[in-house]
């Protein structure tokens, strides 16, 4: 592989592609994840390229991600606190079913670094300690 000069790990853009589709058919059988995401995505194909373009920008610095994703969550309505920890489990199973151990380890890395952003962004707000609602 010939690293990408601003990439954070050495990856190469198919490999994100095949990690992310791998990941999107297992949320789909997922029992808890699937129906969150059967609720907003209808058109995976495209879902799918938007999120590797994600994965591009921010694992490689490439320019081509367009969205929001903290808006995106909060907008959704569905996402709950529960909901992170089998996502992130289900993506470090693909991470490790695709990749080296070392590509493995530092995208889990930035997965979970970004997961907890996303989480104290559309969740955590809401909460008290303990997971109880706070009610303003």
């Amino acid at each position: 592989m010939t690293p990408t000069p601003l990439a954070k790990f050495d990856i190469t853009r198919p490999e994100i592609e095949r990690v992310v589709a791998r990941f999107y058919a297992g949320v789909r059988a997922h029992p808890v994840l699937g129906p969150v995401f059967a609720a907003h995505v209808t058109d995976w194909p495209p879902h799918e390229a938007k999120i590797a373009r994600f994965w591009a920008n921010a694992i490689l610095g490439e320019r081509g991600y367009d969205g929001n994703p903290m808006v995106k969550h909060m907008q959704a309505g569905n996402v709950r606190p529960g909901m992170f920890e089998p996502w992130l489990k289900l993506f470090d199973a693909t991470l490790e079913a695709e990749l080296s151990p070392e590509q493995a380890a530092s995208w889990s890395a930035l997965a979970h670094r970004i997961g907890r952003s996303l989480r104290a962004g559309v969740v955590d707000r809401d909460t008290l300690p303990g997971g109880i609602p706070k009610l303003r």
